[in-house]
């Protein structure tokens, strides 16, 4: 029986991924005919990837699994600029020895996305600092820079963004210049390593095309783009780095159990959306469970998501650990948790160490990172958001007693329905 061909890009846009493609009819032809080498790049603005990143990352594995080869390109020198697309302000501009102690984090991350020794399609890793490092300004400016046209780049919406909001302050020469050095990333990567595909984010669009155009211009060759859907918040705002709540796919810096409740939290209006894009479950399951009403939150589509993402980024033991530490939290009554719970919850969740001495909550809230005066915890006791083991405390004077610390050493501090922190009485 001859298998049949899967159309990737047929692919990407039922499983609402694909937002937009160069010359498609195109690029198909060439991916049905024969396996290529595509790549993404992600610039070193952090020590870790975060969910941001994991569309992009995706769509690499599902061209790797039909014989493509991907290629990740690490910034190492285009993070010295900073990408402005669709930036208020500039970024901060980190040092060579910081960004490489970056490269090499993000680098060991990367190994449980994509495989690395599989033959002809093994994943490859590359820092574009290698060319740029020691690229002569003048070479630049001659053979580079004579391509790009300034009026046509002011008229990016990344670039016109930064220089029409007067909240700004403009945009320096090092980010307009970002663009050109994006664009030879892809040049030097179609002339070394045959790469004829680039993928990114739908901010990175401009940078794509100006990087087919130099192709085109330089080496009279076609390439190809594709951009996937930017992940939002259910505000409509951007997954990123520098905006707040970001959740990191380094377990340090976002701790499996966030991460799962990150996802367990997800909207009703978004839910099945992330379901198609994030998974590879198939459509019939998802479209079930769109069609079923269920009001157990085990069953939802929620924890499905939860359960596959957590498992996928931090491995089986800590998605059993992550359902474990929500069991405990929300539907064990806490006089039910033994002493090993609560040091597995101790383990898991925000907590503070405190000497066991008496110490009253407005204090406690402001230890905890709660809150950040006495007045805004006085407001938050007096509006019922306090809670100690469970049992609501709206009394401003409350201190804790020996009948607050199970165990002689516990006490779980609760701030609404879903903020924790519990607190270890050494």
């Amino acid at each position: 029986m001859i298998k049949k061909k899967i159309n990737i890009i047929k692919k990407l846009e039922n499983r609402n991924i694909l937002y937009q493609v160069t010359n498609k009819n195109n690029l198909c032809k060439i991916l049905n005919e024969q396996k290529i080498n595509l790549y993404c790049g992600f610039d070193l603005t952090a020590d870790s990837l975060h969910i941001g990143h994991l569309i992009q990352l995706i769509t690499l594995k599902y061209f790797q699994e039909l014989g493509h080869r991907p290629i990740i390109l690490l910034g190492g020198a285009t993070s010295l600029i900073g990408d402005p697309s669709f930036k208020l302000r500039k970024r901060k501009i980190n040092s060579i020895d910081l960004i490489n102690i970056w490269f090499q984090k993000i680098k060991l991350q990367l190994t449980n996305f994509l495989d690395f020794n599989c033959g002809n399609n093994s994943a490859t890793i590359i820092n574009n600092y290698k060319w740029f490092h020691k690229m002569d300004i003048l070479f630049f400016l001659r053979k580079i820079g004579k391509h790009f046209c300034v009026n046509h780049m002011m008229n990016k919406d990344s670039i016109k963004n930064r220089m029409i909001n007067n909240n700004t302050e403009g945009i320096s020469f090092t980010e307009f210049s970002y663009n050109l050095l994006q664009a030879y990333d892809f040049a030097y990567l179609n002339k070394n390593f045959n790469v004829i595909l680039q993928i990114g984010g739908s901010d990175q669009w401009g940078h794509i095309i100006s990087g087919i155009d130099l192709i085109k211009k330089i080496y009279k060759k076609k390439t190809f783009g594709i951009t996937t859907n930017l992940i939002l918040k259910n505000d409509g705002t951007k997954f990123g780095k520098t905006e707040k709540n970001t959740i990191w796919l380094d377990s340090k810096k976002t701790s499996p159990y966030k991460f799962f409740q990150f996802w367990l939290n997800i909207s009703d209006s978004i839910i099945f959306n992330f379901l198609n894009m994030f998974t590879n479950i198939s459509s019939n399951i998802i479209n079930n469970y769109n069609q079923k009403k269920n009001n157990i939150k085990q069953n939802s589509p929620q924890y499905l998501l939860a359960e596959y993402m957590t498992k996928m980024i931090h491995g089986q033991n800590n998605l059993v650990i992550s359902k474990k530490i929500t069991n405990l939290l929300f539907y064990e009554k806490i006089n039910n948790l033994s002493e090993k719970d609560f040091f597995i919850l101790f383990n898991n969740i925000d907590n503070i160490s405190l000497e066991n001495k008496i110490f009253d909550l407005q204090t406690i809230l402001i230890l905890s990172k709660f809150t950040s005066s006495r007045t805004k915890a006085s407001i938050l006791i007096k509006s019922n958001a306090i809670f100690i083991n469970n049992e609501n405390i709206s009394n401003i004077t409350f201190k804790f007693t020996k009948y607050h610390k199970k165990f002689n050493h516990f006490t779980l501090l609760r701030k609404g329905k879903k903020n924790f922190c519990l607190i270890y009485w050494k």
